[in-house]
């Protein structure tokens, strides 16, 4: 069983910086995929960016085209942890930010993919 715990979230004013970051249980989170995903009142869970390793020493990470460019996800697997670092932070940005992790190192842009969820972290940006 993994546990992920994020933190990082606050309130911001738009075009602000934030940093998420989302610490692993375990010892096999260099094999896992990660994501992050976020949800605003009243909408659907939504996929903002995904990493996952594709050798020794590299990852390829995804985004999201409504963060793409502003967004930066990373991984530190020797602390089992995953960033994820917001830019320009935007009013539409508010949400709840969850990580996730596919025990199969595989990145999916489909919530329902992911094996393993934190309980959340809130992002409010204001105008």
């Amino acid at each position: 069983q993994v546990q992920l715990v994020e933190s990082g979230g606050g309130l911001v004013q738009a075009g602000d910086s934030l940093r998420l970051s989302c610490v692993a249980s375990g010892r096999t989170f260099s094999s896992y995929a990660m994501c992050w995903f976020r949800q605003a009142p009243g909408k659907e869970r939504e996929f903002a960016a995904s990493i996952r390793r594709t050798g020794a020493n590299t990852y390829y990470a995804y985004y999201a085209d409504s963060v793409k460019g502003r967004f930066t996800i990373s991984r530190d697997d020797a602390k089992n942890t995953v960033y994820l670092q917001m830019n320009s932070l935007k009013p539409e940005d508010t949400a709840v930010y969850y990580c996730a992790a596919n025990a199969k190192n595989r990145a999916y842009t489909n919530y329902d993919a992911y094996d393993y969820w934190g309980q959340g972290t809130q992002v409010t940006v204001s105008s």
